[in-house]
């Protein structure tokens, strides 16, 4: 693959984690190796079984109990850390082309884990690692790091006409 480099897929609308999880897709189909570490989120959901038919060449983690609507309790800090912990190895044990962060921005909104451990991960990484980390309000020290930076922006979403999440599609 050559240089690896940070991208950040940030902002209000759909569709982060979906660019990520294309990403992941296209890397393996060349023959990559990819860890994807996907913070607060706890439930099992489609692209969960898509992923393992992949199981060869992608792996992929949850480090949480679910999104945040408060104060993160002692259980939702203690899983970001250890996601932080796992991600880190990944990016280091050689094993692995492209590693994703999943929600890492959000884990650091909410005080899970510390913006300076996220850059520390990002400033140590290997040349040859490609490092993409997702997820809405990412601080503005990260977006300076990074190589490239999407910002996702709702215009309009089926979900104010009452729309749930539907399977496949949202979850």
């Amino acid at each position: 693959m050559g240089k690896g480099y940070v991208q950040v897929y940030t902002g209000s609308g759909k569709g982060k984690t979906t660019a990520a999880l294309g990403l992941a897709l296209r890397a393996a189909g060349a023959g990559l190796k990819v860890f994807i570490a996907q913070f607060v989120k706890g439930a099992r959901c489609s692209e969960h079984r898509a992923l393992e038919r992949f199981e060869d060449a992608i792996v992929c983690r949850r480090y949480g109990r679910g999104f945040i609507r408060q104060t993160p309790s002692k259980a939702d800090i203690a899983a970001a850390r250890e996601g932080l912990r796992e991600a880190a190895e990944a990016v280091h044990s050689g094993a692995y082309d492209l590693v994703i962060l999943d929600e890492v921005n959000v884990a650091v909104y909410y005080g899970l884990i510390g913006v300076d451990e996220v850059l520390g991960l990002i400033k140590g990484k290997p040349e040859n690692v490609e490092l993409v980390l997702t997820g809405r309000n990412a601080p503005e020290r990260v977006i300076e790091e990074a190589d490239l930076v999407t910002e996702m922006r709702e215009v309009k979403h089926y979900y104010e006409k009452g729309v749930k999440a539907r399977r496949g599609i949202e979850k």
